[in-house]
């Protein structure tokens, strides 16, 4: 009973998922999964990575991770990024692995203002295994057991690959920035049976923010000879992928090198679809060597509650250098004044 139990509630938590996309907490940690025209958006080289495990409190888990790399041509104004990206939820043994190739072009608008156009292209290939699902025709109520031939022939193991099409543009000062993205513009077909189509609902997000100079902290940095940075930083992240909306708005502060945050997700308007998710606490360390590292815990504010689902925990790290001519380290006053998480 345990396990027709635990069948009917992942059909009822995996509905919704199978045809949307992962999502991370800490988005500006990974910047090229949230719009491809943050490809060399920082004028360094970046490598970086991504977890998150969502509601480890569930005998059904969701882990999901990316991983990127990206960097910056000063000579024809483009970033270029290699992206991977993949998800597992263990009852179906549902898995999503994702390569994708990126590219931007900053265009300069003023002295201190850009516009980037970005884009990607990815391979993706979704595999899971069938053969310890429970199909109601293997049921027998009057022994009050479980049959072991279903009468169903669909296989154990299925595969699907598909291709898919990303687009974003980015516009930014030295204080804010602003950015759209679209992703899924084919809406591909993700259904592991043939001559069935189940597409992928286009994702379509809005974003962006401002940077607040706090003024210089009071410790000094021995190595540069510069007072610690302090900022505050205020931002948000919409989306929609059909049918729900999503708002993610918050705030985060550096007191170099410590980041602090948090910010809401969810949709406070009432609509067709209860969407209250969850309060979002972050603590992070930004290094002067270029090492970032942060932690931030999902507080569920849904009717799945934090009792029982265990929230979310979320890891990112993320490596900047410069990578090619160091006289091109003046030019390092374009870069975005966005989250650092």
């Amino acid at each position: 009973m345990k396990k027709i139990l635990t069948l009917i509630l992942s059909i009822v938590l995996l509905a919704p998922l199978w045809g949307q996309d992962v999502q991370f907490s800490q988005f500006y940690a990974a910047p090229l999964y949230l719009n491809p025209a943050f490809t060399g958006a920082s004028e360094l080289t970046r490598i970086g990575a991504n977890y998150r495990n969502q509601w480890p409190g569930l005998d059904h888990s969701f882990n999901s991770y990316s991983a990127y790399i990206d960097h910056y041509m000063f000579d024809i104004n483009s970033g270029i990024g290699l992206i991977f990206n993949g998800n597992r939820e263990s009852m179906a043994r549902l898995s999503t692995n994702e390569v994708g190739l990126t590219y931007s072009y900053r265009l300069r608008l003023g002295f201190d203002s850009f516009l980037r156009f970005g884009g990607q292209a990815s391979y993706i290939s979704r595999d899971a295994y069938f053969g310890d699902l429970v199909y109601g025709s293997q049921l027998n109520i009057q022994r009050g057991t479980i049959d072991d031939f279903s009468g169903e022939f669909f296989g154990d193991d299925y595969r699907h690959r598909f291709m898919d099409y990303n687009f974003g543009m980015l516009f930014h000062t030295q204080t804010a920035w602003i950015g759209i993205s679209g992703h899924h513009l084919t809406q591909p077909n993700t259904s592991f049976i043939d001559g069935n189509y189940s597409r992928l609902p286009m994702k379509l997000s809005a974003h962006g923010g401002i940077k607040i100079d706090l003024g210089e902290g009071l410790i000094n940095n021995f190595y540069s000879n510069s007072r610690q940075e302090r900022a505050m930083m205020l931002a948000f992240n919409y989306k929609h992928q059909d049918p729900f909306n999503q708002l993610d708005v918050g705030a985060q502060f550096f007191l170099q090198p410590l980041v602090v945050g948090a910010w809401y997700r969810g949709f406070p308007v009432k609509y067709a679809l209860p969407n209250n998710e969850s309060i979002v606490a972050l603590v992070g360390l930004t290094l002067e060597s270029g090492l970032d590292i942060g932690y931030s815990f999902d507080m569920t504010m849904s009717k799945l509650a934090l009792r029982s689902s265990g929230g979310a925990h979320e890891i990112s790290i993320r490596y900047s250098f410069l990578f090619g001519d160091p006289n091109q380290r003046n030019r390092r006053s374009t870069i975005i004044p966005c989250f650092r998480f």
